[in-house]
């Protein structure tokens, strides 16, 4: 499934402003701008954003806040190899960079346009798959409900959209259990899988899809950042996660800017816990 964050080019969340160079492949168009690349699937919705002199930076606020599970993660286990990163939906693969090559976590994507795929490995620094880096082109709603994927995710980004960028492609109650079960149980040794789901759309699509990632995760287990200004809204959802005093997460945040540059002190300032929509 092809990552959307819901961002138009041409006046949607994210103004692109006419490219200087548009490239076609295979479904995949890409365009530039002001020293950024954006990836669209033949609409001027863009699925994704590199800064070219940055390839490794999160271009996208609403991406940036894709990382607030970092929040939830005791810092001591946030070193390289401390965990292992799934993402379901490749976009412009800037996730998957990220854990890969900063954050320096083992990392499984899925995909199911191979179109995304060959345009990532081409102009979005997509590396080939190596030890800490495995591609994988399917279906991410089976994929996630195959037995043997049960248990091995600390971290889970979930951005699944097609080329309309209407409503999540994948968005009911049994594809957010199997999410649930992909992640990592939560003990008093172990921290708890994280979740972290773009949604974008009207009020009443926000309301029902948040109340069925609440429904298969347990409302205590959901949290929600405030929408960016384009409409996008992140949601956290943890597996037995245990959430510590207001203190802890404050020392949290400023390690997780002063080791990565994500603005986490804004992230703290702006999540609540998920309560529904009336």
């Amino acid at each position: 499934m092809s990552e959307t964050p819901r961002k138009r080019a041409t006046g949607g969340a994210r103004t692109a402003r006419p490219a200087r160079r548009q490239t076609e492949l295979a479904g995949a168009t890409i365009s530039e701008f002001d020293g950024v690349r954006y990836l669209h699937l033949g609409t001027d919705w863009v699925q994704g954003a590199m800064r070219l002199r940055k390839p490794r930076a999160l271009e996208l606020d609403y991406i940036q806040r894709m990382m607030a599970w970092l929040l939830w993660r005791p810092i001591d286990r946030l070193e390289p190899d401390g965990g292992q990163a799934v993402q379901l939906g490749l976009g412009a693969a800037a996730i998957t960079r990220w854990t890969h090559q900063v954050l320096r976590w083992p990392t499984r994507v899925v995909e199911l346009n191979p179109s995304v795929i060959t345009a990532c490995r081409l102009w979005f620094h997509l590396p080939d798959d190596d030890a800490r880096l495995q591609v994988i082109e399917d279906d991410a709603g089976a994929w996630v409900q195959r037995p043997e994927q049960a248990g091995t995710a600390d971290a889970l980004c979930v951005d699944l959209y097609d080329h309309d960028a209407a409503a999540p492609v994948l968005d009911d109650e049994a594809f957010y259990a199997a999410c649930r079960d992909l992640l990592v149980a939560g003990d008093a040794h172990t921290p708890g899988g994280l979740m972290t789901v773009n949604l974008f759309g009207r009020q009443s699509s926000f309301a029902r899809s948040s109340a069925r990632i609440a429904e298969a995760f347990g409302a205590d287990q959901v949290w929600q950042l405030a929408p960016t200004p384009e409409g996008n809204t992140v949601v956290v959802a943890g597996r037995g996660v245990i959430v510590p005093d207001r203190e802890t997460l404050t020392a949290r945040a400023e390690a997780i800017e002063s080791r990565f540059g994500l603005p986490a002190r804004k992230w703290l300032r702006m999540v609540r816990p998920w309560t529904p929509v009336v």
